[in-house]
């Protein structure tokens, strides 16, 4: 979708027919001006939303630093925004995730785990697996004394069909090793991403 005619077996031409389907389906008419290149803007907004499966998370954090003075407490990486669309109504997901992890000798630059959750994100989701595949890349390549992952969003499919819930998100979690092990460091990471608001408005 980035120039090539073809992608994962699907032409560009098959891609923006599918887009005036469903707005025939929808009781449009695709040939009227304003909707004229809506098949072509939507097929290219696809290439950027669905990224995600042209990227290798994993690759993001090979290039760790050793350097760091023996540092091995914790860190945090918060409010991470990012947009994702569910895989059941293919509907936008917005929200936020806070990473964090205990090294293990090796850390790696922030804007590497700013990239991993993009790349997941940028694929069909559902939050619970979004969250997990976040930790499991981080701590299958970092292999940190401990990983935790907390993603706060709102989901669109709720907002704007079926039970019409606005103002309402959803969060998950995991916790692995010492996160998992030891109560008081995951109360100091939960204190650090503040997933409560509390000291937001201050």
């Amino acid at each position: 979708m980035h120039g090539n005619d073809e992608h994962n077996g699907v032409t560009r031409v098959s891609a923006e027919e599918a887009v005036r389907i469903l707005l025939r389906w929808a009781g449009e008419d695709p040939t009227r001006e304003g909707l004229l290149d809506t098949p072509k803007r939507v097929v290219k907004a696809y290439g950027d939303w669905f990224s995600g499966y042209a990227e290798d998370p994993k690759a993001y954090l090979e290039r760790t630093f050793e350097e760091v003075a023996g540092y091995d407490e914790l860190i945090v990486l918060r409010d991470i925004a990012f947009e994702s669309h569910c895989e059941h109504h293919m509907a936008p997901i917005i929200g936020r995730a806070h990473v964090g992890y205990l090294p293990n000798g090796r850390v790696v630059g922030i804007s590497k785990l700013a990239r991993v959750v993009d790349a997941y994100a940028r694929r069909f989701q559902v939050q619970e697996k979004l969250t997990a595949e976040i930790a499991d890349c981080i701590e299958s390549v970092l292999t940190p004394r401990g990983v935790a992952v907390v993603v706060d969003a709102q989901h669109q499919c709720m907002t704007t069909r079926g039970v019409h819930k606005r103002g309402v998100s959803m969060i998950t979690s995991t916790m692995r090793g010492a996160f998992r092990d030891n109560p008081s460091t995951r109360l100091e990471f939960l204190r650090f991403v503040d997933i409560d608001g509390s000291k937001r408005g201050a």
